[in-house]
């Protein structure tokens, strides 16, 4: 929950895509150690799936180890990998839902991209709901991702313990947060706690 990884667990708290130890060499035992051998075992068992499967990883020494698998996509790393996403996302999945994913075409873009949880004070705890949002007129060049907001008498409110994920483009790390946390800083809602430390452990 805290800088530098202190406090109570919680949900994630930002990401950054990419990641710098993603390298071409990582990315290859990612597939060999854990991707081909996921297809191979739903072949085996005779399961034809279609849809998203997220692979929770952490990097152990130059490799690869599996945290947890989510058959959807994981949150706040959606809020960095889509923004990076050039192609139609609706025809790439088009493609997954008639089986001709393979003739589609996926654009990434090269920009680093990154997001930080706006989230309501107490959180993972006891929180209160219901916080009127302002400044979310201010923000530009970024994307915010409404996770736990809903409409009341016609003002954004707070309705969850992660309100708002602040997803911005740089052309390198640095730059993407100075992006994500410089909109972040013209939201506010009573009691609003983020972290001012994410990607710490990748500088």
């Amino acid at each position: 929950m805290g800088a530098r990884d202190t406090g109570l667990n919680t949900g994630g708290m930002g990401a950054v895509s990419p990641v710098p130890f993603a390298t071409s060499e990582f990315m290859v035992r990612v597939r060999e150690r854990i991707i081909d051998p996921t297809i191979k075992g739903l072949a085996a068992d005779g399961i034809i799936y279609k849809g998203f499967i997220f692979f929770g990883l952490m990097n152990v020494d130059g490799y690869p180890w599996v945290i947890e698998y989510n058959a959807r996509l994981g949150d706040p790393e959606t809020e960095v990998t889509v923004p990076r996403i050039k192609s139609d996302l609706f025809e790439l999945m088009e493609g997954v839902a008639q089986g001709n994913l393979s003739e589609r075409v996926l654009e990434t873009d090269d920009r680093y991209v990154t997001t930080v949880m706006l989230t309501s004070g107490g959180y993972p705890g006891h929180y209160e709901k219901g916080k009127e949002i302002s400044g979310l007129d201010r923000t530009e060049d970024c994307v915010l991702f409404h996770s736990g907001t809903r409409i009341s008498d016609g003002r954004v409110v707070t309705s969850g313990g992660r309100v708002l994920a602040v997803s911005a483009w740089g052309r390198n790390m640095e730059e993407a947060l100075q992006g994500s946390y410089k909109n972040a800083g013209h939201i506010s809602f009573e009691k609003m706690y983020y972290r001012t430390d994410i990607g710490f452990d990748l500088r």
